[in-house]
């Protein structure tokens, strides 16, 4: 089962990650170079977002993802969806910037996950792993969706979503108008679970 995991992620990371080329920019035609805009894989109608320094490959929105005000369940800071807006590099990663509104012209980021492989994240030094959620576990308790994806397309990527970890910093509260304060990691993996 572990090899056949195996293949499926080096499978959809090879479409995933390489991504097909469009372009918009005529002289990189006429010299015979395309020029990489988006990930055609992970957004392949360049929905909604134009192209914002590559941080339109992939949209996921999630729960779970902010540090809540106080210690109970319900707190509404766990149910409030943040969109990650991804860019996939070719070493296999991926940065997201994090917002707790959207990706609208006046939206600003409050923090960014970097995403990076099985194989990335076991070499590693072990203190630092405690910082990194596996999204194999994560994917379903953030209750993480797609929305510029068929449902078709969601899951072709998922199995290679699944073998990836992710470790948020967020330098900035949602209520806040500037960054105050320092930087913090959140460990999403301690959050609690939501219904």
């Amino acid at each position: 089962m572990k090899h056949k995991n195996k293949a499926l992620f080096a499978l959809v990371s090879a479409a995933v990650f390489s991504g097909c080329a469009t372009t918009s920019n005529d002289s990189s035609m006429a010299s015979g170079q395309e020029v990489k805009l988006y990930n055609e894989t992970f957004n392949p109608r360049q929905k909604e977002y134009p192209n914002h320094l590559g941080f339109n490959d992939l949209h996921i929105q999630a729960i779970r993802h902010l540090k809540p005000d106080t210690h109970d369940v319900h707190d509404p800071k766990l149910q409030t969806i943040v969109h990650h807006h991804c860019k996939a590099y070719d070493d296999q990663t991926l940065l997201c910037l994090m917002f707790h509104s959207g990706m609208k012209d006046q939206d600003k980021p409050i923090g960014f996950e970097y995403i990076i492989t099985t194989a990335q994240y076991n070499a590693l030094p072990t203190e630092e792993q405690q910082y990194w959620h596996y999204h194999l576990v994560e994917v379903p308790r953030a209750h993480a969706t797609f929305p510029d994806l068929t449902s078709e397309e969601a899951a072709k990527l998922l199995p290679a979503i699944n073998e990836t970890y992710g470790k948020v910093v967020y330098f900035q509260q949602p209520e806040d108008q500037f960054p105050v304060g320092e930087p913090y990691i959140m460990r999403v993996q301690d959050m609690p679970e939501q219904d």
